[in-house]
């Protein structure tokens, strides 16, 4: 019974996921080369579309910081539990696979024993894809606790400044190029930092 490979193939793919889910919470986008391309001229105005730059909120807003910061605990504290069980698991078969090789069992136990741990392999694969199940909806709820604290304040801050559109720009898309003027990105981030601080005062 050589059950090792699945074994330490299923935690690799775990890492993988876990590793994954730490970059795209974690890392900046490449494509983010700034879609300015004439210097700024007037304040954007009333009945202006204008944009805000979302990679650039997603890693400067206190909310997301606080936010990834919990998520990321939880994912490696998922990732440590899953890479224990894995282990012990791993261990037991190589025990196992021993006292085969070494002649160490009769066959009647050694087939109880097999079985055994074919139950406990097939939980295993159960509770790692539980597990990155829960990853991912971690990561999921997230994002839209962000999207609905964003989307919420834009539409607040534009009751007052009454543009035509604000456009949410990511990797350079949709805006390539615009006047840069038009980037609200860091009045719209000082209003979400502002409000989330007053909103976290009110809490504690």
């Amino acid at each position: 019974m050589k059950q090792t490979p699945l074994v330490l193939s299923i935690i690799s793919l775990v890492a993988v996921v876990v590793f994954g889910i730490l970059f795209f919470t974690t890392g900046k986008s490449e494509g983010n080369a700034a879609v300015a391309t004439e210097e700024a001229g007037a304040p954007a105005q009333k009945g202006d579309i204008v944009y805000i730059d979302l990679d650039r909120i997603l890693m400067e807003y206190d909310m997301a910081n606080d936010l990834r910061s919990v998520v990321e605990t939880k994912v490696q504290n998922i990732q440590a539990e899953v890479n224990r069980r894995g282990k012990k698991l791993e261990t037991d078969v190589k025990a196992f696979q021993e006292k085969i090789d070494k002649g160490l069992m009769t066959r009647s136990v050694a087939e109880v024993q097999s079985q055994k741990l074919q139950q406990q392999e097939a939980e295993f694969n159960n509770y790692a894809a539980q597990k990155q199940q829960e990853i991912q909806e971690e990561q999921v709820v997230m994002m839209n606790q962000l999207g609905d604290a964003i989307q919420t304040y834009l539409e607040k801050y534009n009751a007052e400044k009454q543009y035509a559109m604000i456009l949410t720009n990511q990797g350079g898309a949709p805006v390539i190029a615009a006047d840069a003027s038009l980037n609200i990105t860091e009045e719209v981030l000082a209003g979400l930092n502002e409000e989330y601080v007053k909103n976290k005062n009110k809490k504690e």
